[in-house]
């Protein structure tokens, strides 16, 4: 099935940022959309709450719990339905237990917003998802196409350094009617190799996720395309949930090994299950199994979920449900 676009989470949206999201629940559609117009319009209001008044926690709140085995977890930024600014959403994840963020670029916040939210909370942004990469594919036919859609990574990798960051999410190509597998390979390899000069002088590295593109569908040929680019700026972001329509994610652990960077948190229940519906923990996804495979290969870092959010009760769910994963 056609994936649907990404999500531009500071303009008005017209699809989703990874290829699986066709086949989403309703109800996360919705949220994305809602939470999206949301995320454009809040900043805005950020003139409208005093550093004073900062929004509190509830009385009954319980104290945040530390992310288990040394992973760090965060969400994206669509993720968070909390209102008020850029600062409040930060703050509200701090609280939770949350130990970062990840963002969008190009068509972000600007680089003195996010700084000064981040001063504010002490919560950092690890990196940005490239939310051009739908849209503006390194793999069109087209070369102006292909043009475009490097200068929005060129953008997203300038825009994770000014973030502080360390990384970029990049959905390297999509095969569809017009461009074959073997074609989708050489135009993404060649454009990602002009970007690579870049990642190296800003020392942020380029993160393929796997999704639902018809490209890189399996293990092997994902370690191939990252060898071939031969890079330590190259290296996979690896999302556990999209995998289970190939096979099972602790499957790709072993074979992807230190390719892994980093990881998007997301579970998936096969039909006639919910698909991406499924609550973390609730789907297909055998996380002792994906945690232990994880150790062995010495994997020890961000994960970040990319499932619908919402409020602030909703996301110390998820930060709960994260932590048993981690501790799994």
């Amino acid at each position: 099935m056609e994936s649907l676009p990404p999500v531009n989470f500071n303009k008005k949206f017209t699809g989703f940022f990874s290829p699986a999201r066709n086949l989403l629940m309703p109800s996360r559609r919705h949220f994305l959309l809602q939470s999206a117009a949301m995320s454009a319009g809040v900043v805005s209001l950020s003139s409208c709450v005093t550093k004073a008044d900062p929004p509190q926690p509830s009385a009954s709140a319980k104290p945040a719990e530390a992310t288990p085995n040394g992973f760090k977890k965060a969400v994206k930024i669509g993720m968070v339905g909390v209102p008020g600014s850029l600062e409040d959403k930060f703050r509200v994840l701090k609280e939770l237990g949350y130990d970062g963020v990840e963002l969008n670029a190009p068509d972000g916040p600007s680089p003195d917003a996010v700084k000064a939210a981040i001063d504010a909370t002490g919560l950092p942004v690890h990196g940005v998802v490239d939310s051009k990469h739908w849209n503006l594919t390194l793999s069109d036919p087209d070369p102006e196409v292909r043009a475009q859609g490097l200068a929005a990574l060129t953008a997203a990798l300038q825009a994770s350094k000014d973030y502080g960051g360390t990384s970029v999410l990049l959905v390297p190509g999509k095969v569809k009617e017009g461009v074959s597998y073997d074609e989708c390979w050489q135009r993404s390899i060649a454009e990602i190799r002009k970007a690579l000069p870049l990642a190296e002088k800003l020392q942020i590295q380029i993160l393929l996720e796997n999704v639902w593109n018809d490209f890189l569908t399996d293990p092997q040929e994902t370690a191939r395309f990252i060898d071939e680019l031969d890079s330590e700026m190259v290296g996979a972001y690896f999302d556990v949930g999209n995998t289970v329509r190939y096979s099972p994610p602790h499957e790709w652990i072993p074979i992807l090994g230190k390719r892994i960077k980093k990881l998007d948190i997301k579970d998936f229940a096969k039909s006639p299950g919910p698909g991406f519906g499924a609550p973390l923990l609730e789907g297909d996804v055998d996380w002792p199994k994906v945690m232990d495979e994880l150790q062995k290969v010495g994997y020890v870092g961000w994960g970040t979920a990319e499932i619908s959010g919402g409020d602030r009760e909703r996301l110390a769910v998820i930060a709960d449900q994260m932590n048993k994963i981690f501790a799994s």
